[in-house]
């Protein structure tokens, strides 16, 4: 096989993975998402992430990218499942994923110098973590402290991440990885099991997250973004 062959055959394997990918994607947001724990929406639920990062690693991308999709795949995992050790699984691995994603925006940003060319943004982020404090950590029971040290990693996640002026898509992916794990705080801490928000919250918790995941790959996954959006 000649490197043109290779090149081609790699290309059509990061195409097919990331199609399996947003396709079991779109299948959970649809059919399982808002449904209870089962062995059939756990498989379902491993798929995007796990393909995501198989797309990544084929074509030679980021291993840091690549370490936080499967990490986060593991957090999916444990978060198709009931029962607070699963949950605590999930806060560790989601928590592992952000911080190869502080590590691997802190390289393409130089730190934390696009926070600081950003002092508004960087301030609202500060602040709005400080208010979990209010309006989520008296909810959190035992999990406080867990809870307290994942608010921090999002929240330096999300100041490295204002550094990626020229990767626009990575940046808005950041952010809604953030907001899917403020949302899914409301919705585990502080909303009712009979709510009619839980449906509509899980739909659009997993589009962000979801969505956020595949914008971060394809905006900072290889050394050039998969798309141009400017």
């Amino acid at each position: 096989m000649s490197i043109l062959e290779e090149i081609a055959l790699r290309q059509s394997f990061r195409l097919g993975f990331l199609l399996v990918g947003v396709s079991f994607a779109l299948v959970y947001v649809v059919g399982f998402c808002y449904r209870g724990p089962s062995m059939v929406k756990t498989l379902v639920k491993a798929v995007p992430l796990l393909s995501f990062a198989a797309a990544v690693g084929v074509t030679f991308g980021h291993p840091l990218i690549i370490l936080a999709l499967v990490s986060s795949a593991i957090g999916d995992i444990a978060l198709s499942r009931s029962s607070d050790k699963p949950f605590l699984v999930g806060l560790i691995s989601f928590a592992i994923a952000h911080v190869f994603y502080i590590v691997h925006f802190w390289g393409l940003s130089g730190g934390l110098d696009g926070a600081l060319a950003l002092p508004v943004a960087a301030a609202a982020l500060v602040i709005f973590a400080l208010s979990t404090e209010v309006w989520l950590g008296p909810f959190t029971d035992e999990m406080r402290w867990p809870v307290r040290v994942y608010v921090v990693l999002i929240t330096v996640m999300g100041l490295t991440a204002l550094g990626l002026n020229g990767m626009p898509l990575a940046m808005f992916g950041a952010f809604a990885f953030l907001m899917s794990d403020t949302l899914l705080s409301i919705q585990l801490f502080r909303m009712s099991d009979h709510s009619v928000w839980q449906v509509p919250t899980s739909v659009v918790l997993w589009l962000l997250y979801a969505g956020g995941q595949f914008a971060i790959l394809a905006g900072a996954g290889w050394s050039t973004p998969l798309f141009q959006i400017w």
